[in-house]
């Protein structure tokens, strides 16, 4: 029986055992209420958080590309890094609420027109510095530039003027936009000294670590900020983080103890890793979704009959059943799902039809030569698996596509947003319009698809200043459809984030908004004494 109360005292630590399970599981061995509450609230102290020691964290998407500048950070590596070294004016929490950070409150006019965000006091960056709106203003500045190449230049196209006053800082949009701490909760616009205009890869920021080593495609050592201002974070004395990109590789590192917990686990290993001895699989589904995109302004797919062909040959059902493995659900050619608020269910389902897929390809009038789609290991788990798959019920239909393998390292900068047509990964945003602005408008460096066009990037401002909800809906229905029918986007699969942890982590809380806790595990979990 110690060994099943053991298990269970497990549990309740590794955060899989509410109070009420485990009082009906100790009583069902026969122990009473008194002692069970006893070990429940011993196992439960057990989670509490503990300082000291290094976190080592184990990640795919890393390159010796990589820098600290948070404005071309685009893959798990470095986003993690500026994570780990930056605070952001807001963050969106698990639950999709705006949480404070720099900014310590966020109003907004009626109209939704203009915003004020209060700066925090007290904080201070890594050189000593002390957080200012002029800071802000700075950030915010450099990454609406055009020549910044920022992730986060699209969703800064709607301000119409910025200023500091005191401690506040101010924006000013040219139309309503009831989503605008979303847009500026975005993981590139790291808060940095002068705005980062000096030198935007010095990895000087406010978080709760500090830059020790910086070797990309290697490791990147982290050491806790003294004076960083937010005690409910930093647990650890430093942070390493390990550049893992092959999947064996990761899950080796996790089970030999090199690392505390690791991204990206493969689907078909996953329920194998979850009954290893004192290890935890960590899943939870969000808005992630693995692509295959394709450059509608490039030859072929600039031939919405090809584009079509192409969606119509693969066959979601089982690439979803061969490569999520339950870890996630079927696509449907555009970047939204159940799990924003406004999502239309109403919107048709696609589904593998060979016959339409061979029709629309020979409406295309393609000369029959080969297709080419460029894959890696590291463009989400499983790629190469499921690009075969997609070759496979392509050549069903008379689509000659031919797989390229491309090596991990340099993928994100060589091939994504590059190449015509290659296998991707979303992560998604909190809001649609966030997800529209970032990858649709046409202005967007990270429009990765090539899509293009007036009246859609129109209709992405007008939803953001329709302040009805049914409204707003309706309009963020019409843009799925568009981008179902005529878009670049073949999306297979809404993935789950599935992360693993050692027993020695405590404070692991699932989150949709990216993997590993919105890419923050490192500084919101400990390790166990």
């Amino acid at each position: 029986m110690q060994d099943q109360l053991n298990h269970l005292s497990g549990r309740v630590t590794a955060g899989k055992m509410t109070r009420r399970e485990f009082m009906g599981k100790a009583a069902a061995l026969g122990v009473s209420a008194v002692v069970a509450g006893n070990l429940y609230t011993s196992a439960a102290n057990a989670a509490e958080p503990v300082r000291g020691g290094t976190m080592k964290v184990g990640r795919g998407g890393g390159s010796s590309t990589d820098t600290l500048d948070p404005a071309i950070a685009s893959s798990e590596t470095p986003i993690t890094n500026i994570t780990t070294i930056g605070e952001r004016l807001v963050e969106v929490s698990p639950t999709g609420n705006i949480n404070p950070r720099i900014a310590e409150s966020v109003e907004a006019s009626a109209d939704a027109k203009s915003w004020t965000f209060k700066i925090r006091k007290g904080v201070e960056f890594h050189n000593g510095k002390t957080v200012t709106a002029e800071d802000v203003l700075r950030t915010m500045e450099r990454h609406a530039n055009e020549d910044s190449q920022s992730g986060a230049l699209g969703l800064l196209r709607g301000i119409e003027s910025m200023k500091a006053d005191g401690d506040n800082f101010i924006v000013n949009l040219d139309s309503a936009n009831a989503d605008l701490p979303y847009l500026l909760s975005d993981y590139h616009l790291v808060i940095q000294p002068d705005g980062g205009f000096d030198n935007p890869g010095d990895g000087v920021g406010a978080g709760a670590y500090q830059v020790e080593a910086d070797e990309p495609g290697v490791r990147h050592l982290f050491k806790k900020f003294a004076n960083y201002w937010d005690d409910s974070r930093g647990y650890a004395d430093a942070v390493e983080t390990i550049v893992l990109n092959d999947a064996t590789a990761r899950t080796a590192a996790l089970q030999s103890g090199q690392v505390h917990m690791i991204d990206r686990v493969e689907p078909k290993i996953a329920k194998l890793l979850d009954r290893a001895p004192n290890l935890h699989v960590k899943n939870v589904s969000g808005r992630g979704h693995y692509v295959f995109i394709m450059h509608t302004d490039t030859g072929p797919f600039n031939n919405n009959e090809l584009r079509l062909a192409l969606k119509y040959a693969i066959n979601r059902e089982e690439m979803v059943d061969k490569i999520l493995r339950g870890y996630g659900g079927i696509g449907n050619d555009m970047p939204i799902n159940a799990a924003y608020p406004l999502f239309d269910d109403s919107i048709p389902q696609r589904m593998h039809d060979v016959a339409k897929a061979a029709e629309h390809y020979k409406k295309s009038g393609h000369d029959g030569s080969p297709i080419i789609l460029r894959v890696a290991d590291g463009a989400f788990p499983g790629a190469v698996d499921a690009a075969a798959l997609f070759q496979q019920s392509a050549q069903a239909a008379g689509i000659p596509l031919e797989i390229k393998r491309e090596p991990n390292d340099g993928y994100w900068s060589e091939v994504w947003n590059v190449q015509p047509f290659c296998a991707s990964y979303w992560s998604g945003r909190p809001v649609q319009d966030q997800m529209y602005t970032t990858a649709y408008l046409s202005t967007s460096d990270w429009n990765d698809t090539r899509w293009k066009r007036e009246s859609f990037d129109a209709q992405i401002i007008a939803a953001r200043g329709e302040l009805d909800v049914a409204k707003r809906k309706e309009m963020y229905s019409q843009m799925g459809r568009i981008i179902h029918d005529e878009g670049g986007l073949i999306c297979p699969m809404f993935n789950d984030f599935v992360d693993a942890i050692s027993d020695k982590v405590g404070g692991y809380e699932a989150d949709p908004n990216n993997p590993m806790m919105n890419n923050g595990a490192q500084i919101k979990c400990w390790l166990k004494a």
